[in-house]
């Protein structure tokens, strides 16, 4: 490693330290101002709040890792531009691709960072954090047992098996009802139904068969469109322990897709989902690579307002069409891959523009 690189990689290491640890901090000071009152009514205790807190700071990381890898690219070679090394360095026969390599590098190895927080880290801190807030803040009883294969609920005598829960449609599908008779454990009946849709009256279910038990065998079969189940569960008990995409690794998300579409489900939107797993860390490597040539377009009047206020624009951007995109992948409207990949292809497609237009 030369001298130039080990300068170069230093002073964007600095900035790229100083940028991610302040939107962490305004991050996390924002998100304990909006929840602090709510919790605090709860009776939460300080142990739970500060628990509940520092299991959400890998997800600030990634989160705010792509915004900082841009501002930390646009003030570094602002500085440098304002103190006319940029300009020394040039003078020097130095191409911009040299300087701008150390910056690529780091922001590589950020990406990579930020995919391997979400596959090793996140997912056992979202869902520690899902508990802590539901059951030991929120104070709710941890009834619900959602794992990858099935969902499984107790109320009474009562136990429910379902295959998926749908958190946007208030929907379980492939729901198995048992009907235990009291203080024996024996069936007394079970209900099997491919859909359990959440109304007014409760749980309503269709395509219903009934199977009335007397000891190990089933005595009667009687089969109904829809019926009421006997049930009080809520969609909140439902996301008590819910095991989501955000708490789940890539290996068992994949896992999760192939079973939902082993069982005859849609599985589009989890699908999209794990395409945009691995795709939104390598945000980071892109943001820098836009963001070279916006700083070096600007000059000398590449200062700190300048490397603020385009890092916070493009970052919106880059949200805005990143969430819209998603959306339209997850309805089936667009292949999950393209979905996923899109606005980091869009956004490397405009610093790729940018870049055409500096004089190298």
């Amino acid at each position: 490693m030369s001298i130039l690189t080990r300068y170069v990689a230093k002073a964007y290491l600095r900035m790229l330290g100083l940028c991610l640890g302040s939107f962490v901090t305004i991050y996390l000071v924002v998100d304990f101002m909006e929840k602090i009152g709510r919790f605090s009514r709860s009776g939460a205790s300080w142990q739970h709040l500060a628990l509940f807190f520092i299991t959400k700071i890998p997800e600030m990381i990634s989160d705010s890792a792509p915004l900082a890898v841009l501002m930390a690219t646009l003030l570094t070679l602002g500085a440098f531009s304002l103190s006319s090394e940029l300009t020394a360095m040039r003078s020097c026969g130095i191409s911009l691709v040299r300087i701008s390599a150390p910056i690529l590098g780091i922001s590589l190895l950020m990406s990579l960072t930020v995919l391997a927080l979400g596959e090793f880290v996140i997912p056992k801190t979202y869902a520690q954090r899902l508990y802590i807030q539901a059951v030991l803040i929120q104070k709710k009883a941890p009834g619900m047992y959602f794992r990858q294969h099935n969902i499984w609920y107790r109320e009474g005598d009562t136990v429910l098996r379902a295959s998926l829960f749908e958190p946007s449609l208030n929907q379980l599908k492939g729901v198995t009802i048992w009907e235990m008779q009291p203080g024996t454990g024996l069936p007394l009946r079970r209900t099997d139904s491919t859909l359990g849709e959440l109304g007014p009256r409760g749980w309503t279910l269709s395509e219903v068969v009934v199977r009335d038990f007397q000891g190990a065998e089933v005595m009667k079969t009687r089969k109904y469109p829809q019926l009421l189940a006997p049930l009080k569960l809520k969609p909140a008990d439902l996301k008590v322990l819910g095991r989501y995409s955000d708490s789940m690794t890539l290996r068992q998300l994949n896992r999760y897709c192939k079973k939902i579409q082993a069982g005859g489900y849609d599985a589009t939107r989890y699908i999209t989902q794990f395409h945009s797993r691995i795709s939104l860390p390598f945000g980071c490597a892109v943001m820098a690579f836009l963001g070279i040539p916006f700083a070096l377009r600007g000059g000398r009047s590449s200062g700190i307002a300048f490397g603020v206020g385009i890092s916070i624009g493009v970052g919106f951007l880059y949200v805005i069409i990143n969430s819209v995109i998603i959306s339209v992948g997850q309805v089936g409207l667009l292949p999950p891959v393209v979905a996923a990949w899109a606005t980091n292809f869009i956004f490397l497609a405009a610093g790729g523009w940018l870049a055409l237009t500096i004089d190298n």
